[in-house]
């Protein structure tokens, strides 16, 4: 696969040219060695497109999976301490998970353990690979990212997704590189706070 599109928001791309030069070809180049021909194998049986040969999200996840693990990037979780009070939620949600849970608890309430998980990890950059359903994109962006940005794990978050020309040849629901890209310039140039890299690609 190839790269078609790219988008930096916050300086996301300028980030990793000056600080991870090295990690940005790793991306690019577990991004070129997805065969994307050896993915056409989902036989569609959806009414428009019955019985057309599609590409697989299942096949081509685990392309980018194998491609990025034996570059020793690893799947990361985030985990955190919930309650229903805002108040003490906004004075906790930077401190460390048992402080989180020992705060609540001071306070009288129920403490509810949640997490982000991210696809893939390695020395503060933070990868998405997303073929499923396109509403997982905004949690990735706007929540996901956010999350590790915001604890401190990551600096730069990055969304591979597939540009148009390749999501008409998939599944009813995938997202596409395009409407997300809009998604994100909507809000304006601060929101999310968190650099992000958005990547198009194509076979």
């Amino acid at each position: 696969m190839r790269i078609a599109a790219q988008y930096s928001h916050l300086n996301g791309v300028e980030y990793m040219l000056v600080h991870h030069s090295d990690l940005w070809r790793e991306i690019q180049d577990a991004i070129a060695q997805v065969d994307a021909e050896a993915c056409k194998t989902k036989v569609s049986k959806e009414r428009t497109m019955r019985g057309r040969r599609l590409y697989s999200p299942v096949d081509l996840n685990k392309h980018f999976r194998d491609n990025f693990r034996q570059n020793g990037w690893r799947e990361r979780r985030n985990t955190f301490w919930v309650t229903d009070d805002e108040d003490l939620m906004r004075g906790i949600y930077t401190r460390s998970e048992a402080d989180q849970k020992a705060a609540i608890v001071a306070a009288g309430r129920e403490p509810i353990m949640s997490y982000n998980q991210t696809d893939f990890v390695k020395d503060r950059i933070a990868v998405e690979v997303q073929f499923g359903k396109y509403a997982f994109v905004a949690h990735d962006l706007f929540v996901k990212h956010l999350s590790f940005f915001v604890a401190g794990i990551i600096d730069v978050g990055i969304e591979i997704l597939p540009m148009k020309q390749l999501e008409r040849e998939m599944s009813s629901g995938v997202p596409y590189y395009e409407r997300d890209l809009v998604n994100v310039l909507r809000q304006g140039r601060g929101v999310p706070a968190v650099p992000l890299i958005l990547l198009g690609v194509i076979p």
